[in-house]
């Protein structure tokens, strides 16, 4: 892997903290650069670009001022999904679904891209040795969830529950996030797991203060993790 690619993996490696996902539909109102702007501004060391409503121009005008924010702000970007307007925004990376460009291909695509790839069963975690480009697993980090009833996606009936992290990341040695209906009150008990990096949205989006949620979450999965490792 490249230079690039390793510092881009260092610095996620080394993140403990929320990581912030944007939606579809403005944050209360708010628009998708006041979201940025706030959740920067409360310490998050990565973030999100989700949006399959916006037209392709929309979403890489979108892309570019995520960028740049990011950029100065020191934080990693990610696109979910969409690999064609991650490359063009020159993002950081992207995060796959299961039904979504194989990792092997994106991979190809861009090399230095960190390459997220979200796990809903303890298989997909199995399979994650075996999606390789020139003897390297091509996944950089694994999302595990979704953990707890949430309406962020449509569809979902099948929450895998805390106990799910402890099982599936006992499979790999990859870096991993959760994601899926997670509150404050959750946390202690998901860094007890090895949890060190939570995937919101809601539970910044809709907060009345996104800045000073974004920093109770940082603090809060700040300490739990540093008394799990006491």
């Amino acid at each position: 892997m490249s230079g690039l690619y390793r510092q881009r993996m260092n610095k996620f490696i080394n993140l403990i903290g929320v990581y912030p996902v944007s939606g579809e539909q403005p944050a209360s109102g708010r628009s998708d650069k006041e979201w940025l702007e706030d959740v920067l501004a409360g310490g998050a060391g990565i973030v999100q670009l989700r949006d399959k409503l916006s037209t392709d121009r929309q979403l890489l005008d979108k892309a570019r001022l995520f960028r740049r924010l990011t950029s100065a702000a020191g934080a990693l970007f990610m696109v979910n999904d969409r690999v064609d307007i991650a490359l063009l925004a020159g993002a950081d990376g992207v995060h796959l679904g299961q039904d979504d460009l194989k990792p092997s291909e994106v991979r190809c695509l861009g090399r230095d891209m960190i390459i997220g790839l979200s796990c809903n069963t303890e298989k997909h975690v199995m399979e994650l040795s075996e999606i390789k480009v020139d003897g390297e697993c091509a996944v950089s980090y694994y999302n595990i969830g979704p953990l707890y009833p949430t309406d962020t996606k449509d569809g979902l009936t099948d929450f895998i529950g805390t106990e799910a992290v402890a099982a599936f990341s006992h499979h790999s040695d990859l870096p991993f996030t959760v994601m899926g209906g997670i509150k404050l009150n959750h946390v202690d008990a998901l860094a007890a797991c090895g949890v060190r990096r939570i995937a919101v949205v809601t539970a910044i989006s809709e907060a009345d203060n996104m800045k000073m949620e974004t920093l109770m979450w940082q603090k809060k999965i700040s300490t739990a993790w540093s008394e799990k490792n006491k």
